[in-house]
């Protein structure tokens, strides 16, 4: 009976292991999907033609590489799993800074583009020849922006659905003001060069004073990092002077906690003084 009950239990666990296996391995998988997927959007939006299953292949590698890194360091399984786990999203917040910054880059070349497609219009071009002509002489993102639009429109669709995706792609208040005049002036009429004027004059102005604020509060940023980087550093130096006492921390579950709280109190403190002294224009 006891071999009876020993055997029942191993078909049992054994049972258990290929439905979790099963069902880790669609999990796996379906992540994996929905990743690449991401990903490929993320890329496409700030016009990087890479594969998304190379950066799942990079993204994997460096999970592994940061949990064997934290491993040799500490000699803790529990950490090292945590710790393979932080560059799960690194890719996706890289591609969210190169999106920002693209955003940036694009508003900046805004007003001149717009004083451009305006004397453009008072010679007699057209919006779609004047279009053409800053592509050809414009830099990326917005020649690559404007270039799409007019492949679009090759392609059969109309000048205002262009608009749209545009307004979809670059989602910032220029665009979206911009794009308004356009399928204002497209539908109606009116002296769009006149209006392409003033729209430039009012960007120009809202960027000199966004320049402004973020010069003003380069200091408060910069706390936050000093703030943010005060403590890991101090644990460091306390670790290389006196490692038998600062042992507790690193090996041991309530020195496990008292690190989550610490990274914890650090991010929210960061994100707290990063709020205060961002100011919306």
């Amino acid at each position: 009976m006891i071999w009876l009950a020993a055997a029942a239990v191993m078909m049992c666990a054994a049972t258990g292991c290929w439905l979790a296996h099963g069902w880790v391995g669609r999990a796996f998988s379906r992540y994996r999907q929905v990743y690449t997927d991401q990903a490929g959007t993320g890329l496409e939006e700030v016009f990087l033609f890479v594969d998304p299953r190379q950066l799942w292949l990079i993204n994997l590698a460096l999970c592994g590489a940061a949990g064997l890194a934290c491993y040799g360091a500490l000699g803790s399984v529990a950490v090292a799993a945590v710790a393979s786990l932080a560059p799960v999203r690194l890719p996706h917040l890289l591609l969210a800074a190169l999106r920002r910054r693209r955003q940036a880059r694009f508003d900046s070349q805004l007003p001149d583009t717009l004083l451009a497609l305006a004397c453009s219009l008072r010679a007699g071009a057209s919006v779609a020849a004047a279009l053409r002509h800053i592509v050809e002489h414009a830099d990326a993102p917005l020649s690559q922006e404007f270039g799409l639009m007019l492949r679009q429109q090759r392609l059969g669709l109309s000048f205002d659905a262009t608009l749209v995706d545009l307004g979809a792609r670059m989602p910032s208040e220029a665009v979206a003001v911009l794009v308004s005049a356009l399928r204002i002036s497209a539908q109606t009429g009116g002296n769009l060069a006149e209006a392409l004027e003033r729209i430039a004059t009012t960007l120009r102005a809202t960027l000199q004073l966004q320049d402004r604020i973020r010069t003003l509060t380069a200091q408060g940023r910069m706390q936050a990092w000093v703030v943010g980087a005060l403590a890991p550093l101090l644990a460091l130096v306390l670790d290389a002077l006196e490692p038998e006492a600062m042992a507790p921390l690193w090996h041991t579950p309530p020195g496990w906690a008292v690190l989550g709280v610490l990274a914890l109190l650090e991010v929210t403190g960061m994100l707290w003084i990063r709020r205060i002294v961002r100011i919306d224009v």
